[in-house]
């Protein structure tokens, strides 16, 4: 019997966050909450369920992780959704946000429930669109969690190369344009999914790919080291919600520090996903990760697959249950422990 329990942490500016339990209580599942460094874990991955965390990106909620989530339950696996603040049943922030206000406050306060409070040992982690890109900051703001990551699955993840030739370059401009006049994307009038987002939210996207890099909005190269962002730099997130933005030159850039995620990647992209996560800038992130053992798939009929797939078939769609999720699953099995 398929469960979803519903958890509400805190996070450090006052928004609650929705942590969504799903697991199969008929199937015999057992958590990875056991040390694997000290020969106490099970080594028959096989029949070990693993703890799995999802989330979603912008226009979303739970409901574009639940699928695969109740797909992998049913394997056996424990699997915790986390939707971004203003998204399901997450609360509204007070102040604006965007894709690094998600990665800071959301997934630390998530990530610091799972590890501390629910004491697991170590995670999978599958995301969609902005939510690899929130994942990929917060690891390189929290190294010490990148060792406790035992495999990261992202489905079509871009970043800095949505501009991929002329058309799209003026695509994000006309949205740039038209978000800042109106205030939002209307994402469900033209269906794009369920949730509005705020030109506040949006614009650091549409900056990252017109200036081709992944420069932070609040934190300077300085405020981070070897061991992480240092408190101090949270003191500086006034800039964030008074949209003032550092400086090239001030503001920490995330690209930078990409090969220090080390945990295997494999990452998924649609060739018919033209516009907000094509392929080629799908590549071009993953080619800023360093790990030899990582996994670039396009999926596509060329490919001899079942479809070209689109942003949100890659994830949500019969073909997609069919052929990608069980490569997904095989991939957490690989890397189990």
């Amino acid at each position: 019997m398929m469960t979803e329990n519903l958890t509400l942490v805190t996070t450090k500016d006052k928004v609650q966050i929705a942590i969504w339990e799903i697991f199969d209580s008929q199937k015999t599942h057992q958590c990875s909450n056991v040390d694997t460094n000290n020969g106490s874990a099970n080594n028959d991955t096989a029949n070990q369920g693993q703890n799995i965390f999802l989330t979603h990106g912008t226009f979303s909620d739970k409901n574009t992780c639940l699928r695969i989530a109740e797909y992998l339950a049913e394997l056996g696996h424990h699997c915790y959704i986390m939707e971004w603040r203003g998204h399901g049943a997450s609360s509204l922030s007070k102040d604006k946000f965007n894709f690094e206000t998600v990665a800071t406050y959301d997934f630390a306060a998530t990530f610091d429930y799972l590890f501390n409070e629910l004491k697991l040992s170590n995670l999978h982690c599958v995301t969609h669109s902005g939510g690899g890109a929130c994942l990929t900051m917060f690891l390189i703001q929290n190294p010490h969690y990148i060792a406790k990551i035992n495999s990261i699955s992202m489905f079509a993840c871009q970043v800095y190369g949505a501009i991929v030739n002329p058309k799209n370059y003026f695509k994000i401009v006309a949205a740039k344009l038209f978000t800042r006049i109106f205030g939002y994307i209307p994402a469900r009038k033209l269906n794009m999914g369920p949730i509005n987002e705020s030109h506040h939210t949006m614009n650091q996207w549409y900056e990252w790919n017109l200036r081709k890099n992944f420069h932070s909005h609040f934190i300077k190269q300085k405020d981070i080291d070897a061991a992480g962002v240092k408190d101090s730099a949270f003191d500086n997130h006034n800039r964030q919600k008074n949209a003032i933005q550092l400086t090239d030159d001030d503001c920490f850039d995330y690209r930078q520090y990409m090969a220090k995620i080390t945990t295997p990647i494999y990452a998924i992209s649609a060739k018919g996903d033209t516009f907000i996560s094509p392929s080629q800038g799908c590549q071009s992130l993953f080619n800023d990760f360093s790990n030899p053992d990582n996994v670039f798939r396009e999926y596509s009929i060329i490919n001899g697959d079942l479809d070209d797939y689109t942003h949100s078939r890659i994830l949500n769609s019969r073909p997609a249950a069919k052929e990608i999720w069980p490569t997904v699953t095989a991939w957490i099995d690989e890397h189990a422990n």
